[in-house]
This record gives structure tokens, C-alpha cells and sequence, in this order.
């Protein structure tokens, strides 16, 4: 019997697809299977001006299911005329917004929107915050949840800063770092790449790309200590890109050029996290988290989908996403969930966040939580 007919018996006799249970697809592996959710189609109002689109959407926070903030690097310029293929977002016409950065304007860089789609808010005010930026800018955007005021933290990689928002967005509260000045001391970073909160009130920095350490702060950000560092050794990194807090102490922190998942856990001195294991390895270029009670998802790339680990680094489950256009991605860079269990996904190459809702009949075990918060 020819190989392919062997699978398709063995796929019929398992009661599967050939594709999802007998070829990994790349780097993916199992197990591997339907997406537990359906996309809304076209979600995003797009409210920019006649020849602009959405940038790299690189940010998004649902901090209720009726108010997402999003962080975009800046908007696209289109090109005249505009071709009848045009869907609303620049990926529809071809145009990848990370690496044709000559069409980026630094314009309409923080905005929120509501569970429609439908933008609320649009801080072009704090533009100023992205203007000039000879790079990508705005990484990540995350809210503190122990905080009361539910302050809004913007990780701007090329300015070397993080930003403290009012959640109105009113005002820049605090600044950390030098704009344009890297460093690797208490108070200057290396394109920082994220933020993460422990119970207990310190903050993490993960100041990933030049620096490859993650910063242990107290809640007035005065300077504890630090883990990490460059290299191929336990607990060390090739470019930290984003960090997930769950239940345990533990502190879970993605090394994109690495290909892993590095795990941690707080001790009793404050200024001292350990290395615990690595998980995950080899993965593509891990770029977002979000830790659950049992365990954390990630997006990968190569191809591009979201894993379930449990914490012993075991894969629970695996569902591929598509760059089928009008609804596919060729980068989930960030991910969030609101209380309702919704899932955002920021596309950072096509241009724009899309909403996911749980499926009727979707196993329960494969859909992604919000992120966990102490209780």
C-alpha cells in the first residue's frame, strides 16, 4: 500500500484529519487541532483618515469586554490609487506594515475601542510618545492588576523607556529610562520588551533585546536586583520577548531567538528569582504569553499557532493559525482575553487586531483564560 493510503487508513481508524494528526507542520507538534474559536469578521472599525490604515498592532490589553486598548506603530500610508482589493487594513493589498517601514507615520499610536470594534478613545495626545522613533517604537501594553487606578504601562523599545498612563489617558505619569540612551544599569534599558506584576507588588522589566535580564523592582520601581543574561546556559536567554506571572511564584518568560519558555519562582528574599526549567524547546520565535492556573499558552511562529504547556513543560494542546486572508494572521506579536473569554490578537505584519469568540461546542480544556491574578 502506498504511504499516503497507510495514513489516511490510520486517520479514518482514529477518527481524525490526516493533517492535524499525522503531519507536525513544521515545528508544530501535538496534539494538534481546531481552532476553539471563530473569528469575528472585520471586528476593527477602521476610523483612520483617507490614506492611512493601521500600523503594527503590537499592543493590546482587553481590560473589560467593552474597552481594549491598543498600541499600533503608528499608521500606514496607502497608495494612491487605492486598489479595489482594499479591505480595510494594508495587509489585504499586500503590504507587510513591520518591514515596509517607509510607509509608517507616527499618528494615532494609542487608542481603545469597545466590544464592537468601534473606537472610544483616541490619544493623539501622547503621539509624542512614538514621534521621531527611528525603529519600531511601541512594543507592549499591559495594566497592573493589583492597582486600584489601573494605570496603563506602553513599552516603547527604540525610545529605551516604559510610560506610565493615567487609564483615561489623560497624562504621562512616569517615565523609566533615558529616551534614545541605552544601558544596562538600574535606570536604563536595552530595548525593554515588557512589563509583569507580582502579587506581591514588585515589577518586572523584561529588558530583553540588547540586555537579555529581566529587572526585579519594587512598587515605587526602585531597583532590587535581576536574572538572566545572555547565553545558552539555565535560566539564560538569546532575546527575552515577553513575560507571563501565574500562581506559585512562578514567572514565566519567553526567549524569542532562544526557542523556549524559561521558568522561574520567587524565593523569600525579594531580590533573588531561581531558575526552575526550560520548556518548550525548540520553538520558532515565541513572541506572547498568558499564564492560567494550570498552565500558559504562547504564540509561535513557524508555524504560527497557540500552545498549551502545562507547567512540567508538557504540550496540552496546539491549534495553527492561518495567513489566509480576510481572516488570517502572519504574526500574533500580542494576545489578550477579556472576563468574557475573548480572545484580541494583534497582527504586527498585516496591520490589526481581530476578535476571537469562543465556539458553542469547544472543549472547555482548549480555550485560553484571562491571565492569572492572585486571588
Amino acid at each position: 500500500m502506498r504511504t499516503s493510503a497507510v495514513f489516511a487508513a490510520i486517520a479514518a481508524a482514529l477518527s481524525v484529519s490526516l493533517p492535524v494528526s499525522l503531519h507536525a507542520q513544521g515545528n508544530a507538534r501535538g496534539p494538534i487541532g481546531e481552532s476553539p474559536y471563530d473569528v469575528v469578521p472585520f471586528w476593527a472599525d477602521v476610523f483612520q483618515e483617507d490614506g492611512f490604515a493601521f500600523g503594527g498592532n503590537s499592543g493590546v490589553w482587553a481590560e473589560s469586554p467593552d474597552r481594549i486598548i491598543i498600541a499600533q506603530r503608528g499608521e500606514t500610508v496607502l497608495p494612491f490609487p487605492l486598489p479595489d482589493e482594499y479591505q480595510g487594513f494594508a495587509g489585504s493589498i499586500g503590504i507587510n506594515v513591520l518591514t515596509d517601514a517607509n510607509r509608517r507615520t507616527w499618528q494615532n499610536c494609542l487608542y481603545t475601542v469597545n466590544g464592537d470594534g468601534e473606537p472610544t478613545e483616541i490619544w493623539t495626545h501622547l503621539d509624542y510618545l512614538c514621534e521621531g522613533s527611528e525603529g519600531p517604537g511601541p512594543h507592549r501594553v499591559r495594566i497592573n492588576p493589583y492597582d486600584p487606578e489601573r494605570k496603563i504601562w506602553l513599552v516603547n523599545e527604540t525610545f529605551h523607556q516604559i510610560y506610565v498612563i493615567s487609564n483615561d489617558g489623560s497624562e504621562v505619569l512616569a517615565t523609566y529610562g533615558e529616551k534614545g540612551v541605552p544601558g544596562n544599569d538600574a535606570t536604563h534599558y536595552g530595548r525593554p520588551q515588557d512589563v509583569a506584576f507580582l502579587p506581591d507588588g514588585r515589577i518586572l522589566v523584561a529588558d530583553g533585546l540588547d540586555n537579555h535580564r529581566v529587572i526585579i523592582y519594587d512598587a515605587d520601581m526602585n531597583y532590587l536586583g535581576e536574572f538572566g543574561g545572555q547565553g545558552d546556559g539555565p535560566g539564560q536567554f538569546n532575546t527575552i520577548h515577553s513575560l507571563g506571572v501565574g500562581p506559585e511564584g512562578r514567572i514565566l518568560v519567553t526567549d524569542r531567538s532562544g526557542g523556549e519558555v524559561n521558568l522561574f519562582r520567587t524565593t523569600d528574599d525579594p531580590a533573588v528569582i531561581e531558575f526552575e526549567r526550560s520548556i518548550g524547546s525548540p520553538l520558532t520565535l515565541p513572541l506572547d504569553i498568558i499564564v492560567n492556573d494550570d498552565g500558559f499558552w504562547i504564540t509561535d511562529l513557524g508555524p504560527l499557532r497557540f500552545v498549551k504547556f502545562d507547567f512540567e513543560g508538557n504540550i496540552q494542546y496546539t491549534w495553527l493559525v492561518p495567513p489566509d486572508l480576510p481572516h488570517g494572521y502572519l504574526e500574533v506579536h500580542t494576545f489578550s482575553v477579556d472576563s468574557d473569554g475573548n480572545l484580541f490578537g494583534g497582527d504586527n505584519q498585516y496591520g490589526r487586531t481581530q476578535k476571537f469568540v469562543p465556539r458553542a461546542d469547544a472543549n472547555p480544556d482548549h480555550l485560553i483564560d484571562p491571565p492569572w491574578v492572585a486571588p
